[in-house]
């Protein structure tokens, strides 16, 4: 059978031009897609395992990101795909194009609420601190149809945080021009088309959050709070060394 056009390159749905595209248009990786070619750790060779799964999931997440129309998603079995994250309850593509990546992946912390940011306020919130977002493969352990893999995904805070906390405050946290470097696990079952039946991902949500406090530190402290209430504003910053 010959491969689809998903696992041979990494751009592949991006062509697809009669699909309805979230701004009208594919978006561009080029960016994206240079600083994962100068800064990835693995090089897979061509066709290889390793290689057709990390195109697959690039394809997948483009069409995950800004597909809004679930009969547009080559990659994905739509009679059977699931998406959980770290054991928890299987969630539908209606559900992802509804929330959004990010909030399909991030639960409710200090740091961040899914519920207080929809699909587009969570992109631009992201992309607007970490330009580029790059993901590669590292290992491969098992093939189809039951493929298990470890992931790493990184890029460099270049501006400010800004979101909203589980208890609806205000966060900031200044850019540090650090890198964001999160790895994970994922198993996921394709069909005899490759395309995903389900995906389980595993990885520390924190991680990222942690790795955005400044010099990488752990001391929330060093976090700007601004509360809003309904009858007063209070604003503190703590002072940093």
């Amino acid at each position: 059978m010959a491969l689809p056009d998903y696992v041979l390159d990494a751009n592949a749905v991006m062509k697809d031009d009669n699909a309805a595209w979230r701004h009208g248009r594919a978006p561009d990786y080029t960016k994206t897609r240079q600083m994962w070619a100068e800064t990835k750790k693995m090089s897979h060779e061509a066709q290889s395992l390793p290689d057709l799964v990390e195109k697959l999931v690039k394809n997948w997440e483009v069409e995950a990101s800004f597909k809004t129309d679930l009969k547009d998603w080559r990659t994905i079995d739509r009679s059977k795909y699931t998406f959980s994250v770290n054991g928890g309850p299987p969630q539908s593509g209606e559900h992802m194009l509804k929330v959004g990546t990010y909030n399909a992946i991030i639960e409710a912390n200090e740091h961040y609420c899914p519920v207080r940011n929809d699909f587009d306020a969570s992109h631009k919130m992201f992309k607007r601190m970490m330009p580029t977002f790059a993901w590669e493969v590292l290992e491969v352990y098992s093939g189809p149809p039951t493929v298990s893999f470890r992931w790493r995904h990184w890029g460099e805070m270049k501006a400010d945080y800004t979101g909203f906390n589980d208890k609806g405050e205000k966060i900031t946290m200044k850019a540090h021009g650090g890198a964001i470097d999160i790895e994970g696990m994922a198993v996921a079952k394709v069909n005899d088309k490759l395309q995903i039946e389900s995906v389980d991902v595993w990885f520390d949500p924190m991680a990222m959050f942690r790795q955005m406090r400044p010099k990488g530190t752990e001391d929330p402290a060093e976090t700007e709070k601004v509360i809003d209430a309904e009858t007063h504003v209070v604003e503190t910053e703590i002072a940093r060394p």
